[in-house]
């Protein structure tokens, strides 16, 4: 892989040097979630703009929240529009809880209704001891990580109906936990036992909860959040020996928030290049 310039979390893709691919020239969609209302965390890069742009070739509408990656979200924007949907740019800060409960009322306000939640953005820093990281930092970890989640899905299940779908980016790490990345790996492990427990809540609401447990996926957080040995390595640890790209999250997140999915809830998927996890 060419060397990666390392970045300022939480890292831009327009400063990336190997691309990542979200299947702008890959991704076919079917119609298999026409008409949804979705708000998806963290949409301009990584995983959550490969969620928005399958999403949108599905036949949805995408609220785009994002932190201050303007460049990276515009083009996201252009994505779901270039589909025929509707896009909704809103940036701002998830750990603020305020912030969370207005990215739901933007989508119903803009929508008329919403139907998918995806609780994607995430905080990273790599640390090689407990005593390197600082408590406000851990703070950030958990209050991005955790208690957005909990904010926005507090606030998004009293206008979701029968049918609807929250979908939860977890990790490998919720299994497999890396020590130089304690805070993440915890908040990760956490994302999974939430979802489980308010799939089993909300049941007879008729909401669906899953999570799904990305691997190495080669997305800007990597050259922000780690230090260049492991850029440089990333994702030769699994069995199929390199990272994964966005695109190839996309479809699983697809099946979660279609109907086909009716009966699946509490469930954990895996997209680890080959890694179980229990």
């Amino acid at each position: 892989m060419p060397e990666e310039k390392q970045q300022t979390p939480p890292g831009s893709e327009t400063e990336m040097n190997v691309k990542p691919d979200h299947g702008e020239q890959s991704y076919v969609g079917h119609g298999r979630l026409q008409g949804k209302a979705t708000l998806i965390t963290g949409a301009d890069s990584g995983i959550g703009r490969a969620v928005a742009l399958a999403f949108a070739r599905e036949g949805a509408d995408v609220l785009i929240s994002y932190l201050n990656e303007h460049e990276d979200a515009r083009e996201t924007e252009r994505l779901v529009r270039e589909a025929g949907r509707k896009a909704v740019l809103v940036a701002g800060d998830l750990a603020d809880p305020a912030h969370c409960r207005s990215l739901v009322d933007q989508a119903v306000q803009a929508f008329g209704k919403l139907d998918v939640v995806v609780n994607n953005a995430a905080f990273q820093m790599s640390h090689e001891s407990i005593e390197d990281i600082p408590d406000e930092e851990w703070n950030r970890t958990f209050a991005v990580n955790i208690s957005a989640m909990f904010h926005i899905c507090k606030a998004a299940v009293k206008h979701m109906k029968p049918g609807g779908s929250i979908i939860n980016t977890s990790s490998v790490n919720s299994d497999k936990p890396s020590p130089q990345l304690l805070a993440y790996a915890t908040t990760k492990g956490a994302i999974a036992n939430f979802s489980a427990g308010l799939a089993q809540s909300l049941a007879e609401k008729g909401i669906r909860v899953n999570s799904v447990a990305p691997g190495p996926i080669w997305t800007p957080l990597i050259p922000a959040t780690l230090p260049p040995e492991k850029v440089a390595t990333f994702g030769q640890e699994t069995p199929m020996k390199r990272p994964g790209q966005p695109a190839e999250l996309a479809p699983v997140y697809v099946l979660l928030a279609s109907d086909e999915a009716s009966y699946i809830s509490g469930a954990r998927y895996a997209v680890t290049g080959g890694t179980p996890i229990l």
